[in-house]
């Protein structure tokens, strides 16, 4: 990975997503993030749902952690930029975009589960229903009004694009001193992150789900294109 220039549509993104990270924390009226509120996504029956999120929410990171822009930005500098240099500009932003969507596709197909789940139906309102429990309760607010934000599900995507391209590449892990192969590594990776999400742990506001939709996503479209002559994207010249 030394020596690699920055191609124009990862340049493109690492600016946009700084844009929108610094007029997060610039424009905060009453001490609020409007900008959280407005281009990060919420689950689609929410109030709060507005249809550009889906696009908007992947260039959206924490206020608060500093370390969700950093290593969103740097996997997209390091991983993005040798995928877009094998694939070429037009392939790679269809690639990074629709392992976003498809992490959000994920999010919320397991967040509608929850929902049917605990009220034996899709609430279509949340206004008109009356959770049973606290617990229900705490569970629907969350789903409802809490938003979802960063470029982690479209990072995920690479990540498993990488993986599945340069297997033997040997990655410097951190707390690991000596270097790993992306064929292990990786996987590894996803385990970890299917183990947390479906074991919903306390204090844990990680969208788990989303990651490992952008990592499906991932998979699919680079098996797509390596193994069909890249037949997915001939449909968009």
């Amino acid at each position: 990975m030394n020596n690699i220039h920055i191609p124009p549509v990862v340049k493109n993104l690492l600016i946009i997503n700084v844009l929108f990270f610094i007029g997060t924390l610039v424009f905060r009226p009453n001490d609020g993030y409007p900008f959280v509120e407005w281009f990060a996504v919420y689950y689609f029956n929410s109030p709060s749902f507005k249809i550009w999120q889906p696009i908007t929410y992947m260039f959206m990171h924490s206020p608060v952690d500093y370390f969700h822009i950093i290593f969103n930005m740097f996997a997209l500098y390091s991983f993005g930029s040798i995928l877009e240099q094998r694939w070429g500009a037009k392939k790679f932003i269809i690639f990074y975009f629709v392992t976003g969507l498809g992490a959000l596709a994920l999010q919320w197909a397991v967040q509608s589960y929850e929902v049917y789940h605990v009220a034996g139906h899709i609430i279509s309102d949340i206004s008109t229903y009356q959770p049973r429990t606290p617990a229900e309760r705490d569970l629907l607010s969350e789903i409802y009004f809490g938003p979802m934000l960063g470029a982690s599900g479209a990072i995920f995507g690479l990540l498993v694009g990488f993986g599945m391209l340069y297997p033997n590449a040997e990655l410097m892990i951190m707390f690991i001193p000596i270097p790993v192969k992306a064929k292990y590594i990786i996987p590894i990776y996803i385990l970890v992150e299917l183990v947390l999400g479906v074991g919903k742990f306390q204090g844990d506001s990680v969208a788990h789900y989303a990651h490992l939709g952008g990592a499906l996503i991932g998979f699919i479209l680079v098996k797509l294109w390596k193994d069909k002559n890249d037949t997915f994207y001939t449909l968009y010249e």
